[in-house]
C-alpha cells in the first residue's frame, strides 16, 4: 500500500553536498508527518530528520543539526533531504518513512569518501 522510492545518493568527498528524494505513494502525503532515518554497515538504523506535513516543524538529529535540511513538496508527494558538508560519519544508506509507520523502502547510499 505505501510505497517509498529513495533515490540521489553517491559518492562524495568530505564537506561535500548531495540532495536526496524520496518519491512517496499509497497515502494521503499532505497529511503525514514523514522522517529521514539511516543505517551505517555494523549499526542500528538512527533518525535523521522529522517534517511536520505542513513542513512548519522540523526537528534533526544532533549530528547532523546545521548541515542538513528536510522538506517537502505535497503537490509532487516526494520529500526532500539536502545534505551539507558532508562528513564521513555520514556515509550509511538513507531511508524516508511514514512517521508511526512500520515500512521501509530500498533506501539509497550515501558514501563520504576520499
Amino acid at each position: 500500500q505505501v510505497q517509498l522510492v529513495e533515490s540521489g545518493g553517491d559518492l562524495v568527498q568530505p564537506g561535500g553536498s548531495l540532495r536526496l528524494s524520496c518519491a512517496a505513494s499509497g497515502f494521503p502525503f499532505s497529511s503525514y508527518f514523514m522522517n529521514w532515518y539511516r543505517q551505517a554497515l555494523g549499526k542500528e538504523r538512527e533518525f535523521v530528520a522529522l517534517i511536520s506535513n505542513t513542513g512548519t516543524f522540523t526537528n534533526y538529529a544532533d549530528s547532523v543539526k546545521g548541515r542538513f535540511t528536510v522538506s517537502g513538496d505535497n503537490a509532487k508527494n516526494t520529500l526532500y533531504l539536502q545534505m551539507n558538508r558532508l562528513k564521513t560519519e555520514d556515509t550509511a544508506v538513507y531511508y524516508c518513512k511514514v512517521n508511526l509507520v512500520p515500512h521501509w523502502g530500498q533506501g539509497t547510499q550515501v558514501t563520504v569518501s576520499s
